[in-house]
């Protein structure tokens, strides 16, 4: 293994377990949504409108996330990159909290909450703060510094997690006790708006915490490198743009497909507690990319760039495959994450599983237009891909429901990764091992459908069957297509 290679491992695993971690505790408020919201429609709302989060911190950052990446790593004053990419953010955050908050009213009425302006006020600024944060997360990233990058994502996690336990649990036992607690601390019945009310709270301190590594950012600007940042920027915007709203499109329209709206968000919230049994999958995905883009574009100079993209690429698919079938393996026990009135939704799990699967394949392919400054085409591929997400939604779910939503993500990664691969191909190839990789993808398919087709009653004895197929898939994967890792183990076991 190459030592490009090692350093990526190395890196996705520091960043991985922060991202495992700081999820996982994240994760377990999923479940106490679900327990202590009214009903799932209450848990549609929460799904809906940090859907609509994602979207617009896409448009926000500017895609100067990956522009710092591409100049700091050419530039010989780093910090004055840094500075520049941050102030530029800054200033779209400020002409987005003004237009935000002066028409918090309006935007309310839009999305369907005009009993709630409040609900966007709040949303506003989390979203303010969030979009500014952006830019010294991938500073520590670029600087190498993943212990310091976990501290604050765990700040914000326990934080946010304090804040849900005494808004939610705290507040209304003391109430039930007799307590009377001031207004402007507790309202019965503010329910779901105190899960936003937390968020903002949580992300406020974080910011604070924050300020040392933002004073390089107050220092220097640099006009020269502005054009050709936004040159390289804004084709990863409409590439952002296209990719979240791939990824959230069913998130937001769901409630809008639906003759009766209740119903809309009552799905939704079916849909979006469903989506948090597959985040092990997503985990996995954001931190390998966390790790993957300074990798990316440290390794572009370098005479064994390729080797280590083709085998970057080839890990990828070997412990995503894991992943996949571990989760699908273990599905009666994933499945308590959510309450049984959920379960009609599990259909979506593995399909969003997979799709992420291909999105990660996607992520790795797109690197020939990255290093070769063709940002362009990725942008061209997400719009497509958008259509392609926009039509089996619109077409869908009036007829097959929420399941339709997760099919829209499958097929749209489906067909970017095709185009990517073709497309790169001519215009930059990188010799994947691209039969390999198809056919450890096939006997991962062959695995998953045995185990799952293999369904006596006993839960436990279901877990054991599929446990052990599962550790025999882990063997053949790693004798036949990882030789290096196999060697690795080899050696270990030899000890």
């Amino acid at each position: 293994m190459s030592t490009g290679v090692k350093s990526l491992a190395k890196d996705t695993v520091i960043y991985g377990a922060t991202n495992i971690i700081s999820k996982f505790l994240n994760w377990l408020l999923a479940p106490f949504y679900i327990r202590v919201l009214a009903n799932s429609a209450e848990y549609g709302i929460v799904t809906n409108l940090y859907a609509w989060v994602s979207v617009i911190l896409v448009i926000l950052t500017l895609g100067m996330e990956t522009g710092l990446f591409r100049f700091i790593n050419t530039d010989e004053q780093p910090d004055r990159v840094y500075a520049t990419t941050f102030k530029v953010v800054a200033a779209a955050v400020a002409l987005f909290l003004v237009a935000g908050l002066l028409g918090t009213g309006s935007i309310a009425t839009a999305l369907g909450y005009p009993d709630h302006p409040e609900y966007i006020g709040i949303f506003v600024v989390i979203v303010a703060l969030d979009a500014l944060m952006s830019i010294p997360f991938a500073y520590l990233r670029y600087q190498r510094r993943p212990l310091r990058f976990a501290f604050f994502k765990f700040l914000f996690i326990a934080l946010n997690i304090l804040f849900n336990l005494f808004f939610l649990v705290l507040c209304p036992y003391l109430s039930a006790k007799g307590v009377a607690l001031p207004h402007l601390i507790y309202r019965p019945d503010y329910g779901v708006g105190y899960i936003f009310v937390s968020n903002l709270l949580a992300s406020g301190i974080e910011f604070l915490f924050m300020l040392p590594v933002l004073q390089p950012a107050f220092r220097g600007f640099d006009r020269e490198i502005v054009k050709p940042l936004f040159r390289y920027c804004m084709p990863l915007v409409l590439l952002g743009l296209a990719g979240i709203l791939n990824k959230m499109a069913g998130q937001i329209l769901i409630p809008m497909l639906y003759e009766d709206r209740v119903e809309g968000m009552t799905q939704l919230g079916i849909y979006g507690g469903n989506l948090k049994i597959a985040v092990v999958m997503v985990m996995f995905i954001q931190a390998f990319r966390f790790a993957y883009d300074p990798f990316v574009f440290s390794k572009m100079k370098q005479k064994d760039g390729n080797h280590a993209y083709r085998v970057a690429m080839n890990y990828f698919i070997l412990f995503a495959t894991l992943i996949f079938m571990a989760v699908m393996y273990g599905i009666d026990l994933f499945k308590h994450i959510v309450a049984p009135d959920y379960y009609s939704g599990l259909v979506v799990v593995p399909i969003v599983m997979a799709s992420e699967i291909l999105f990660g394949i996607y992520y790795n392919l797109s690197v020939w237009y990255k290093i070769s400054d063709r940002t362009g085409y990725g942008a061209l591929f997400s719009v497509i891909g958008l259509a392609v997400t926009l039509i089996v939604i619109y077409w869908g779910i009036p007829r097959y429901g929420i399941v339709a939503a997760a099919w829209s993500a499958f097929a749209c990664n489906g067909v970017m990764l095709l185009l990517s691969f073709f497309l790169g191909k001519k215009l930059h190839p990188i010799p994947y091992d691209t039969k390999q990789n198809i056919m450890l993808l096939a006997i991962a398919a062959l695995f998953y459908f045995v185990g799952m087709a293999i369904a006596p009653p006993s839960v436990a004895l279901r877990l054991g069957i599929r446990s052990v197929l599962l550790l025999i898939y882990m063997v053949v994967a790693i004798y036949f297509f990882a030789p290096e890792l196999h060697q690795i183990i080899k050696k270990q076991v030899s000890r």
